[in-house]
């Protein structure tokens, strides 16, 4: 096991609790100490190590339901971060579960939104009690919020889980030396140098904890043998000189104080570089990996997210930005594994299922792409563009019934989302239901005047639904004609034809209906002019058209909302 003790530079934001005897008074943080000095910070040191009143706290027991989380506001948090957090946040409400709860925890902590890691945590606790990660993670959360006699409670909940546990130990004899109880500190912190005899950071904390008991000769042998294991560890030259003050010398306190310098020292912490590994290091391959997709460079920012997997190996985020940029890469298969794998990891995660929704709609597998866009407005309903491709899905595959809840879901929820209220009316359409198709295209074109897509689907309806009460070939020309000089197309050009026909002009119909087949074979080629040929046949023999859409028009195929 590596015993290597931590700086604090090498966790995100994790400062640890110093307000006690760890570090002298900044009044005395000067160098050429006169005797009358040292004697005093030797006497002030002491005097903050004397024995309190023990104090026993209630053990905080565990709650048998997940509490609620709500989220604060994030806004001032790096995007990346936010997004993770509020992605796990969705996922464990869908699904709550320890794993997930102590993951959401963990990113909470790191962003120092404790209160919340807090309920994270108690929520893994209550589900797994048996883990010894949840009252360790509690314990610093209590500790980063100045609760020492709680941070003990949860660090000896975590020590019965696991009695062997060296930063465990080392955490819990400091705190007991901060209370003034230097007595239960020190068999503490004997068992980890027993168990981990080069742990610069459980000697440190065991010289402290001979001041403490007035025993300096102790002091100093335990302190000098941190410096021999780590020579950086210069936060013990502080004590170390208060040691050799009490002792009577002098000169050797002098030498030592001139090399103090206020850098905490840690355990080696291992779930605790967890924490930092979620948003530094992590987060960092993340931003890379980000950076070269918004410059299309594939092969860089699959690198920079398989870094990112290798400090935080189950972070479902980063798979699904792995799986992202395999599938931009055009690597089908491997990005598949990464969304399966960031589901496995988070089975709520709404965004991953929805992202392998829509793989599997590119891949023309419409069952599966169904399911798992399914799933992911089950896990979070209000992923909007997940419902708007499961609609679509389910339209596009025949299942235009079930399509239209979701449609009116999504305009609910985004009344500025166009799509939808074009794919709503096409649905209607698809199901003979013209006077509804009609009332909804009206209202999208009310909403959305600007967007031609509607005014000409409007227009193609009203000049050749099959019900007389929807038709409207005057109205339709006031819509369409506007359009034709706009923006000619074969498809413009179809429906000017359609509304001149329903108007009784066919030979204007049948004009624009020529000028629509040579501009489909320009645009699509022989077997998209051939198609217009029946309306065509009509036109020339004074009949109107009567079929606004063929089954195999374009407006029907799905348009899935960008998942990739």
């Amino acid at each position: 096991m590596n015993t290597r003790p931590v700086r604090s530079s090498t966790l995100v934001r994790l400062k640890a609790d110093t307000t006690y005897c760890s570090r002298p008074c900044a009044a005395y943080v000067v160098s050429g100490f006169s005797r009358t000095t040292l004697v005093a910070i030797a006497v002030a040191t002491i005097a903050c190590s004397s024995p309190a009143p023990e104090q026993r706290p209630a053990d905080p027991a565990p709650r048998a339901e997940p509490r609620t989380i709500t989220l604060p506001d994030l806004a001032k948090l790096d995007p990346a971060v936010r997004t993770r957090i509020q992605d796990r946040h969705a996922s464990v409400t869908a699904v709550p579960g320890a794993a997930g709860y102590g993951e959401l925890g963990k990113l909470l902590m790191a962003a120092q939104l404790l209160t919340d890691a807090e309920t994270a945590f108690l929520n893994a606790q209550a589900l797994a009690p048996t883990d010894r990660r949840w009252p360790y993670y509690l314990a610093h959360v209590q500790r980063l919020q100045q609760a020492p006699d709680e941070a003990t409670t949860y660090f000896e909940q975590a020590r019965t889980l696991q009695p062997d546990d060296v930063p465990t130990l080392v955490w819990l004899g400091r705190l007991y030396v901060d209370q003034g109880r230097p007595e239960t500190a020190a068999p503490l912190l004997e068992r980890a140098v027993a168990l981990q005899p080069r742990s610069a950071a459980a000697l440190f904390e065991l010289g402290r904890a001979a001041i403490a008991r007035r025993d300096f000769l102790q002091a100093t042998t335990h302190l000098q043998a941190a410096l021999r294991v780590d020579p950086g560890a210069v936060q013990a030259h502080y004590p170390l000189a208060m040691a050799q003050r009490a002792l009577g010398r002098s000169a050797e306190a002098d030498a030592h104080l001139k090399l103090w310098k206020d850098v905490e020292l840690l355990p080696a912490d291992p779930l605790l570089e967890e924490i930092g590994a979620l948003l530094g290091t992590a987060i960092d391959h993340e931003v890379r990996g980000t950076r070269a997709m918004d410059r299309r460079d594939w092969p860089n920012a699959i690198a920079a997210f398989r870094a990112g997997l290798e400090r935080a190996p189950s972070d479902p985020s980063l798979y699904l930005n792995l799986g992202t940029a395999l599938y931009l890469s055009g690597d089908l298969a491997q990005a598949q594994s990464a969304f399966e794998r960031a589901i496995e990891l988070s089975p709520g995660y709404a965004r991953a299922h929805f992202t392998l929704g829509v793989l599997h709609a590119g891949r023309g597998r419409a069952d599966a792409a169904i399911e798992r866009l399914t799933a992911a407005v089950a896990y979070d309903p209000a992923l909007v563009d997940a419902r708007f491709s499961l609609a679509e899905m389910l339209r596009g595959s025949g299942r235009v019934e079930a399509s239209l809840p979701h449609y009116l879901a999504v305009v609910s929820a985004d009344p500025n989302s166009s799509q939808a209220r074009f794919g709503y009316a096409m649905a209607l359409v698809r199901l003979e239901r013209y006077r509804e198709a009609r009332e909804a295209l009206s209202d999208a074109v009310r909403a959305h005047g600007q967007q031609p897509g509607l005014v000409h689907a409007l227009g193609r309806l009203l000049a050749a639904a099959p019900d007389p009460q929807v038709r409207d070939g005057a109205q339709a020309l006031r819509l369409l004609e506007p359009l034709s000089s706009q923006s000619p197309s074969s498809t413009i050009a179809e429906s000017m034809a359609m509304a001149l026909a329903e108007t009784g002009r066919y030979a204007g119909a049948a004009r624009w209906q020529r000028d629509a087949i040579a501009r489909a074979g320009r645009e699509g080629g022989a077997a998209a002019a051939a198609r217009l040929q029946d309306n065509l046949r009509l036109y020339e023999g004074g009949l109107p058209c009567r079929t606004p859409w063929r089954a195999d028009d374009p407006v029907f195929r799905p348009s899935l909302a960008r998942g990739l």
